[in-house]
């Protein structure tokens, strides 16, 4: 658009050419610039940003620098590797201000409370003790508690956040029994419901959430699995909480399909959190089996489940806006590279992050507004040095 603004200044100041003219070369700038958006699957408007990585088998988190304009990362300074730690889970403060890294490990489970520097460069401040076995992380959106699943522990703990410091204190009450090996956790736009899985018994525990008590929502835990199998693990809510979706990725699926895994869908009771299988859930591709990721797009309008490798390893499907239920989308599932650690999707909805089990751990896509369709970031997929854990974005 600078360039039309300056064809058109300068014509402008031309008085003596023809105003025909200065019509017929507006026309033909606008013409080049509606093709040339036309092939581009979002706007190129974002502000670069930073993002950070857990590296397990480092002991270190890596900052990730993501270019607004094209989507590709670059790797930026890589903390001290801590000996004996497998950090796993991560968290950013809505401030930015702190950034907490959860570490299991043989010897002390902790929590690595980092500042953040204006640059995005990670200081370590303290060390806190964890849970027995801690795993994934969230933050609520007011930014006063940190929720932690702790796998061998059978629970949650929750820890208050002091705002000046980033220090934890854990609340009253907490460690919250969430049923056998809590894996990944998902706490709801407003801050009012958390939803945890436990991949070994195929469920979905559930709990209100007020002031840093979990209390469990009637009816929990939900199933995930329907039909056989094992899985629930990966866990994406839409923006306006009315549906949560499940990955499965051992599930047995009905013949005449030959395929393992699924995504599972449901409603999200408005007053409770009490969930109820969507109408035709579990959905399944027609090809690639166990996705163990799963995200929703911003405008609420896509689900993306992935699974290592490259064939058939991006399921992609249309949220039906009544009823929840999902749709393939045309060509659905890509053979694309992908991964199963971690699916995000930055809040403007221009770039999608796919976390592999390999040294090339994030592999990034653009997506197409109208019909999901994903297509690679030049570059990718970018190296992170070693497997990643979890993946947060700054933006």
């Amino acid at each position: 658009m600078s360039f039309l603004r300056a064809a058109r200044a300068a014509l402008a100041g031309q008085s003596c050419l023809p105003q025909i003219l200065v019509a017929v070369v507006i026309v033909f700038v606008l013409a080049g610039l509606s093709l040339s958006c036309g092939s581009s699957s979002h706007s190129t408007s974002g502000h670069n940003h930073n993002a950070y990585v857990t590296l397990p088998s480092r002991g270190s988190v890596l900052l990730l620098h993501i270019n607004g304009a094209t989507g590709a990362i670059t790797l930026g300074a890589e903390t001290p590797q801590v000996e004996n730690t497998s950090p796993t889970g991560i968290a950013l403060l809505p401030s930015k201000k702190f950034l907490y890294a959860i570490n299991s490990s043989s010897f002390a489970d902790s929590i690595s409370i980092f500042n953040v520097a204006s640059d995005g460069t990670l200081a370590l401040s303290t060390s806190t003790p964890a849970g027995d076995g801690p795993n994934d992380a969230v933050i609520d959106p007011s930014g006063k508690y940190l929720l932690v699943t702790n796998s061998f522990g059978d629970n949650v703990s929750v820890y208050s956040i002091d705002p000046s410091s980033g220090a934890l204190s854990e609340v009253a009450g907490s460690p919250f029994p969430a049923n056998i090996s809590p894996a990944e956790i998902l706490i709801t736009p407003s801050g009012k419901f958390v939803y945890v899985t436990n991949p070994t018994i195929g469920v979905i525990t559930a709990f209100s959430f007020s002031n840093g008590v979990l209390t469990k929502v009637p009816g929990s835990p939900f199933s995930s699995i329907l039909g056989g199998g094992g899985g629930a693990f990966g866990l994406a809510v839409n923006e306006s909480e009315q549906f949560l979706y499940v990955a499965n990725p051992s599930a047995s699926n009905p013949a005449p399909l030959s395929t393992i895994g699924n995504v599972s869908g449901f409603n999200i009771d408005p007053g409770t959190g009490a969930l109820t299988h969507i109408l035709g859930s579990p959905f399944t591709a027609t090809n690639g089996n166990g996705p163990s990721a799963v995200a929703v797009d911003p405008t609420g309008r896509f689900v993306y489940a992935t699974t290592p490798g490259s064939n058939f390893s991006i399921w992609c499907f249309t949220i039906t806006p009544s009823t929840g239920q999902l749709v393939a989308v045309t060509n659905s599932p890509f053979s694309l590279t992908a991964g199963g650690l971690f699916a995000l999707i930055d809040p403007s909805g221009n770039y999608f992050y796919i976390g592999s089990q390999g040294a090339n751990g994030i592999a990034g896509y653009t997506y197409d507004p109208s019909t999901g369709a994903p297509a690679a970031i030049t570059g990718s997929p970018f190296s992170t040095k070693a497997a990643p854990g979890k993946m947060v974005l700054s933006e």
